[in-house]
């Protein structure tokens, strides 16, 4: 008779499935996982594991359940003003809804993420957050906003790596050049408001 794996140890299986690079086995593993912790009234850790499931399902190119899986778990985390692994969540929402090219929404999830990461000062992760953000608006041929973005990005980071350090120089330049203030645009401000560009 098959030995039953509590949520816990699913989820150690999905972890084990996603570090071997097999994100189909991942996703389903924290997939169910989520359930699990779910039937047992765990709300916040089925969360976290729906979470790991959307990141999964990212790298498995499956952006429509990837969103099925993460909607909704910025909401628990909130309740449980977890505004750490709120932000996250709305991270993975936007990644998930660029997937699907929802680009003006995924806009503003990027920006509502790095606005909570700010908040609880996770700068390192606002940074990575604010790239996405600004790869995005290049994408979407938003130029100087995308710029703006990423520079306001590494602004923050207190103790930058030397990869981040070179790039703050290089992003302060332009802003020299012209004599504009060092700090550059207020971070975050504008980060989940529409361009008309």
């Amino acid at each position: 008779m098959a030995e039953t794996l509590t949520p816990a140890q699913i989820a150690q299986e999905g972890q084990a499935a996603y570090q071997r690079g097999d994100h189909q086995a991942a996703a389903r593993a924290f997939q169910a996982a989520a359930d699990g912790f779910g039937a047992a009234g765990n709300v916040l850790e089925a969360a976290e594991m729906a979470n790991n499931a959307c990141v999964a399902l990212l790298k498995d190119k499956q952006p429509q359940a990837a969103l099925e899986m993460v909607l909704g778990t910025d909401a628990c985390f909130a309740e449980a003003g977890d505004v750490r692994r709120q932000a996250m969540a709305l991270g993975n929402q936007a990644a998930a809804l660029e997937g699907l090219d929802r680009l003006d929404e995924a806009k503003i999830a990027y920006g509502q993420s790095a606005e909570l990461l700010k908040q609880v000062g996770e700068m390192e992760l606002r940074a990575y957050v604010m790239q996405s953000l600004s790869a995005l608006e290049l994408r979407t041929g938003q130029h100087l906003r995308a710029y703006t973005t990423m520079y306001a990005g590494v602004q923050g980071i207190q103790n930058p790596n030397p990869r981040q350090r070179i790039l703050k120089k290089l992003l302060a330049f332009p802003f020299r050049l012209f004599g504009v203030p060092a700090a550059g645009p207020a971070a975050g401000e504008e980060d989940n408001q529409e361009s008309q560009e």
